[in-house]
Order: C-alpha cells, then structure tokens, then sequence
C-alpha cells in the first residue's frame, strides 16, 4: 500500500492545474483464459489515450497507474522512459503544455481481491468471469488516469475478449472485428467507469416513460449472472422494482434518467453490496438466492437496487469534489432507497427495516473513538475507504429523514431538484446543497448543518413524568444528554408518543410533536393526559437518537414488550433496549430473557431476525462468562420451541431455523442437527435446502460433531462456488489446533486466497465456542498486523484485522496487550490505528456489559 496513497492536498493542486476532455481506453483480456499463472502475476495489456488542458504550460502532474509494468509512455508525441517516470503508482509528467495527449500502454494485474480487474474460476465449470470494482480509487489498477472524483471525462472504452464472450460497459456496446466498442458516457468520475467480461448469462427487458411535454424516454434493461446461478435468477423480480424505482424516481427528481441503458450485473467474489456504475450497476451476487430466503431478503435486495439507482443523480450525474463530502451520495442514497421502498414497492414496511437494522449501524459507529461529523475530514485516500461506514451512510440518512421533518418533503425533493439541474455532470461541496434547500425551504440551513452534519455523535433522549394526585400527566418533558467526548446538543423534531395497556395490547392514545432544543424540553400538549404506562420519545422515528426510558415504561416493557401493536413502535423499543445492553444500562441476560419471552410474538421478519442476531451477539459479547453456558440453553431451547411452534413452510420457520443453527451446542441439539441433514429426523414444512445444509454443518463441524470426510461429501453434493465458500468456512471452524494453525497461515502468511475465501476462512476461524482454542492467537495478531498492512491490498487488510482480532479473548489482559500496541505503534498507518482503536472500544464496551452482568 505504501506509495499508492493520493493527499488531498494532491488532488486539490491537479485539479487546480488541469482540466480533462477524454479518455480512449484499449483493454485485451484474452489472458484471462488458458495457460496457468506461473510465478508472477496474471496480467493484460491496457493501453491509454488522455486528452487534457494544463492551466499552467510548463507544469508538471502526475498519473496514476498501479500496475506491474509499463511498456510505453508518450506525451505529446514526445516518447519517456518508463524507468524513469512510472514508480509502481504514478507516472510523472513533466513540461505540459497548454493541450496534452498522454498514451500510455501498460501490462496490468488481473486481481483476487475484489479491487481492479477482478478475475473468477468458477469451480463448477472453469468458466472464468472478470468485472471491475474501483471506489475509491482503484480504477487505476485497470488503466492510467487521473484518479480523482473532481476531474470527470467522457470515456470511450473498446475490449478485445475470448470470441465466446459478452463484454458490457457503460455505454452501450457492439462488437465489430472481434473488438468490443462502447458509446462514449458522458463526464463522469474515474471511479464509477466499469467493464464487466465473460459468459454470462444475461437477460433483458426495457423500461419506457412519456413525459408531460410529449417526449418518450426509452431504458434497455438488462441482468446478468454466472450460467451456474441461472436457474435461481429471479430476474423478472429485480426488472419489477427497477421498472418501479425509475418510476418513482422521475416522479421526484423531474430530471430524466441520463445514461442511456440500466444493466445490473450480479458478480462474485465481490466486497462490496452494490456499485452505482452508470449504465452497469454491480451486486453481489449472493442476492441470488439458491435457497428459501424471508422475505427480508428481498425487501434488502430491493432496497439496494434502489439506493444504487438513486446514485445515477445523487453521485454519477452530481458528484462530491472530494471524499470528505462522499455523504452528499451515500447519505441520500441510503435515503433515498428506504424512501422509494416504501412508496414504490410491495416493501411498505421499510422505515421499520430502517429504524431496527440500519441505525443500530450507525448508533455503532457514532460511538466508536473513530466516530466524525457527516461532513468528514478525509486526508487522503486510506481515510476515505473507511470512511464507507455507518455515519456516511445510515447516520446521514437518518439526518435526512429528520432534515424531510424539518423543511418539509415538498421543499426538500425541490431543493434536490434545483442542485441536479444546477450541478449536472459538476462536482459539488455541502454548501452547494445547502444553498439549493435554503432557496426552497426559507430555512437557516447553516445552523442545521452545524448542529447535524459537522459535529459527531449520538444524544439520547429520556422522558420525565410528574404525575397529578389524580393519576394524569402533570408535566412531561424530554431530557437531551450527550457523551462527554462529544457533547453537543441538537434540535430534533419528535413524536412523542403515550401508551397504556388495554385488553393485554399496548396501545397509543395520545401523540404530540415538539421541538427539542437543549437539555429538557417541556412537551405541554401532552398534559392532562391519562398517565402512560409506556412513554415512546422519538416515536414514529423522526430523528436520530437514542431512546430512553424512565422507569415505569421500562417495567412496562418488561411485562408486555410483545403486547406493543404498532409494528414501528415495538422495533423502536427492542432497537431502544439492545442500545442499553450495549451502553451497559441494561444486563444482557435479561435482554436475552426478553427475547426469550417475546420474540415468537415478533410479526415482522426483519425485526425478528435482527433480534436473532442481538441475542447472539449478548450472549457472547456481552454475557459474563459464568453465565453463557446457561444463557446459551435458554436459547437453544427457545429456538427449539419456537421452530416447532411456527407455521409449516413459513418464513418464522426458516428464520428460528436458523438461529437454533446458531446456538446449538449441546449434544442432543447437535444431534437433532444431524438428523434432519441425513432425513432421520422431520419438522414439518421445514424443507433443509443446500443452503440450510450448510447453516447446520457449521455448528457440526465447530463442535467436532462432522470432520473433513463428511465437509468434502458435500462439496461433492454441492459442486459451486458457492458450496466451496462454505466447506472453507466449515473446514476452518473445527475444533483443532492444527486447523487453527492452518487457517491461520492461510490468512496471514499467504496471499494466495482470494477474497471471497479469505472471509470464508476468518468466519470458521473465529468461533465462539473455541476460546481457549483462539488464546495463543492475541500475540500473533499484534506481532502481524502491521506487516500484513503494508504487504496486502487495503481491502484485504481491512477484512484481516478486523476479523482476526481477538475480541473473543474478552478480558482486561487483551485490553492492555492492545493498549500496549497503540503505544508503541503511534507511527502505524492512521487508517490501521483506527481498525484497532474501534476493535478495542468493543472489547472495552463487552467487559463494562459483562461487568454490570455480575453485579
């Protein structure tokens, strides 16, 4: 990683010196097939054409290349060594004029990382399949450029490939004379170029919409995925939702969609949700589900297709000058996608997805040392690509929503809609933004924007009840607390809501909505009210805070969390009280008691499978460890029964399924295991499909219940990419030292993995029944890191330092062995000190839960 960095002070200064008007980008990929990868690396030939102003004739810049050699580089007709300008990253570029030619003709890496070229032998058939990732900045792996969002250009791309092939781009292609060309795009950023290469099975459709004015605008549509995942290919799902996204879309926007065609492609191996590409958007291809899934499943494929399509006008179309404003596109994406959800598709029920799985995201982060404002301080490159995290996204999302409360929708889409118009094919700062809503709302928005978007941090909010002789509100107010190492106060917008008990449900009679500015805020509607058994700040979730609750309304809870009616409501409370668990105000056995006794009442499938993962997370996180053995029971046990109490075939089913998977320890729960992968044993309308095979070998095989020879039996039953993700992860999982040690080497001391089994192989590693077996493993972490940073992709670091971090070791003496790293280690890349400082502010939250447990 050393040398490939970009400052932005950099970027500031090229951007200040140049200005691009094309790039001409000659790729050959048929070494992507036949003869093996010898000793070095696989590579292609790419060969560039850049056409650029300099402001200043004389002047010297640089490109950008990582690559492993460059044949040739010309500028201006004028020939230079490569030795002596090429580095490994950049080219040096030296006497510009006042109009430039730059060519440069270079052998570049096919990658295993997920960044750059990205290359695929599938297992099944040994078809291999190629696609490009670049955010942030990676497009310079593939060809030579100036890699920065603020220099956009139109691209003209053109691809020789195997004659069996498809090639897709940007633009719309045909092949001619065996050579792929593709229309030019319009000025866009280097990062959100794309080529997706092989045999791919590919469908279409197209979308066509009239506008007032009488004009037709008409989409191809297209979807594509490996032959192997064709038969699971629900393509005429994700046309439904695109056609449905678009039309929503130019319902709000008011601005037609402009980059000609709109094909998804579903690729493996890849790091990343999705990429907003225009005109080719990437997906994971696990979207593509081989098995049953709940209907959470598809409410978060759709989502993600929206937020990428959102991206086509928030990011593609107007994109942020530099990284410390990527929250102009991830925060409204992430707005956006849950917005649409709800108000195009059959995912009504989307703003409770939100308020449960996406803020718990960003409560998080916003908590973590490394937390920053929305509007961050990105220095360079490394900071941006950590910078993709749960503030950005679902913190500024979050912001948006209470920013919809506080100007109104109207004056908000009319203010997206005046900076589309203003900005296009542009690059922009927050002010810029700014400005456009201020004009439609008639609001201070630089108050807002300094209260919301450049200060970090979550509040909490607390109700206080004073109650009359005669049992009714007195006086109600909402107190605003923040943490001492961000102590800002905000206003927020909220819905306070009042509940009682009636016929053993939990329902609302009386709402009011009220500012909240500073520390208590007296809500006077709500006085002379009937007393509430349960007080629900931020209730409809209009803000983003932390709920809190005063006594009787969290006895209330209690006793009747599962009698609470209003689906939003009860998320909202379940997300209220794992944040207390987290905070170490709550004990994480009784949030685990809770979800015992309430979560079969839970009718919404996302919540209850977040809750799944919440009470996983308690018992081995936040669970003295005096204590596991028996909370690890009550949850066996309860998924046990509450499986067999679910609806034949239902999606409950499949999700207590699932779970039971996830805490099954004990031999007779092992045992049931087994049974029902070898058909001796039934629960009725549970069908075990591959993929539920493979959720209950997992468990098998970290409790040595399966070895090697019965893993190996099933890859052969499951021959696929997919089947070989999941023997890694299961083979890894064992309970040995050997296994350990071998896992071990393959992730640290090798590069020879890819990504997608790197993952693989951390997730069996790290099991949670295997304490003591993952103990000796703390002093090679820290002995490893900052070697394998600097020699590894920093995707690839990023995947290896948080994933083998020994968060399992749950004790004071690995916060000291992390503590004495970071001091001795204060020189290490900024953006590997914050990987380590975030796993130890866990660590240190798990020992203040697990302390609060034993008291």
């Amino acid at each position: 990683m050393p040398g490939e960095n970009l400052t932005r002070d950099e970027a500031r200064e090229r951007a200040a010196l140049l200005s691009v008007d094309g790039y001409e980008v000659a790729l050959d990929l048929r070494s992507a097939v036949g003869g093996d990868d010898g000793d070095g690396p696989r590579t292609f030939r790419s060969v560039t054409t850049i056409r650029f102003r300099c402001n200043e004739p004389g002047a010297a810049t640089f490109a950008d290349l990582i690559a492993p050699s460059v044949t040739s580089v010309s500028l201006n007709g004028r020939d230079l060594d490569p030795g002596q300008v090429f580095d490994g990253s950049r080219i040096v570029l030296e006497d510009l004029a006042a109009e430039n030619e730059l060519v440069v003709d270079a052998q570049c890496a096919y990658s295993r990382t997920g960044e750059g070229m990205h290359r695929f032998v599938d297992p099944e058939d040994g078809e291999v399949y190629l696609y490009t990732q670049y955010e942030p900045a990676d497009s310079r792996r593939v060809f030579a450029n100036f890699e920065q969002p603020d220099l956009k250009a139109p691209y003209r791309f053109e691809v020789r490939a195997p004659e069996d092939w498809t090639v897709w781009s940007n633009g719309a292609g045909e092949r001619t004379d065996g050579v792929w060309r593709f229309a030019e795009t319009k000025p866009i950023s280097t990062y959100i170029t794309c080529v997706v290469a092989g045999p791919y099975h590919y469908v279409t459709d197209s979308y066509e919409r009239t506008f007032e004015d009488g004009t037709t605008l008409e989409i191809p549509l297209g979807a594509l995925c490996r032959k192997g995942l064709a038969p699971y290919f629900d393509a005429d799902d994700v046309f439904l939702v695109t056609k449905q996204g678009l039309d929503f879309f130019h319902d709000h926007f008011d601005y037609p969609y402009p980059f000609g065609k709109y094909d998804q492609a579903f690729v493996p191996e890849y790091n990343l949700g999705a990429m907003e590409n225009p005109g080719l958007v990437t997906f994971r291809e696990e979207f593509i589900f081989r098995g049953k899934v709940t209907r959470a499943s598809y409410e978060g494929r759709a989502n993600v297709i929206l937020h990428e399509m959102a991206h086509m006008w928030f990011g593609d179309l107007v994109t942020m000058e530099w990284w410390d404003d990527l929250w102009l596109k991830e925060s409204f994406a992430d707005f956006m996608g849950a917005f649409s959800l709800v108000g195009a598709t059959r995912f009504t029920d989307g703003w409770i997805t939100f308020a449960n799985r996406r803020k718990a995201w960003a409560y998080r982060a916003d908590q973590l040392p490394s937390t920053h404002p929305i509007t961050a301080d990105i220095r360079d490159l490394q900071d941006a690509k950590l910078n993709f995290d749960g503030i950005t996204y679902a913190k500024g999302a979050s912001v948006l929503k209470q920013l919809v409360a506080y100007v109104g929708q109207d004056a908000f889409l009319e203010g997206a809609r005046r900076y589309f118009k203003r900005h296009a094919y542009g690059n922009t700062r927050l002010g810029d933004l700014l400005s456009a809503l201020e004009e439609t709302s008639g609001r201070d928005m630089g108050t807002w924007a300094r209260g919301w978007l450049q200060t970090a941090g979550v509040n909490s909010l607390t109700p206080q009840v004073l109650l009359t002789t005669d049992g009714r509100v007195d006086e109600l107010a909402v107190v605003q607390e923040a943490a001492e190492s961000h102590p800002e106060l905000r206003p927020h917008r909220v819905a306070v809501g009042l509940y009682r008990l009636e016929d053993d449900r939990l329902v609302r009679y009386a709402r009011a909505e009220v500012d909240v500015d500073g520390p208590r805020t007296v809500v006077t509607e709500l006085a002379g009210e009937q007393a509430p058994d349960l007080v629900l700040v931020n209730d409809d979730d209009l803000t983003y805070c932390k709920i809190r609750f005063d006594e009787t309304s969290l006895a209330a809870l209690r006793e009747h969390l599962g009698a609470i009616t209003d689906p939003l409501a009860r998320a909202l409370c379940w997300s209220a009280l794992w944040n207390m668990t987290r905070d170490a105000l709550l004990p994480a056995p009784d949030f685990i008691d809770l979800v015992t006794r309430f979560g079969r009442r839970e009718s919404d499938i996302g919540v209850l499978q977040m809750l799944h993962a919440w009470a996983n997370s308690a018992l081995v996180h936040y669970s003295p460890a005096s204590w596991r053995p028996r909370g690890g029971e009550l949850l066996a046990h309860t998924a046990l029964r509450d499986l067999r109490a679910a609806e034949p075939g239902s999606e409950h089913q499949l999700a207590w399924a699932r779970f039971y998977a996830t805490v099954a320890s004990a031999p007779d729960d092992l045992s049931l295991l087994r049974g029902l992968l070898e058909g001796t044993e039934k629960i009725e309308g549970l069908d075990v499909d591959q993929e539920l095979r493979w959720t209950f070998l997992e468990p098998l095989a970290a409790h040595g219940a399966v070895d090697e020879p019965v893993l190996a039996a099933e890859l052969a039953r499951d021959d696929t990419a997919s089947g070989k993700r999941h023997q890694v992860r299961c083979l890894a999982a064992r309970p040995s030292v050997a296994v350990k040690a071998q896992a071990w080497a393959q992730v640290v001391e090798s590069d020879a993995l890819s990504n997608a089994l790197v993952e693989a192989t951390i997730a069996g590693f790290t099991q949670s029944s295997q304490r003591e077996l993952l103990a000796p493993y703390t002093e090679k972490y820290f002995a490893a890191i900052e070697r394998l940073w600097t020699e590894r992709s920093i995707q690839i670091g990023m995947d290896v330092v948080r994933g083998l971090f020994p968060s399992l070791q749950d004790s004071p003496a690995t916060l000291e062995a992390t503590d004495a790293w970071l001091a001795a280690h204060e020189g290490a890349a900024p953006a590997l000190r914050r990987l380590v400082l975030e796993a130890r502010d866990d660590l240190a939250r798990a020992l203040r839960a697990q302390a609060l447990a034993n008291d």
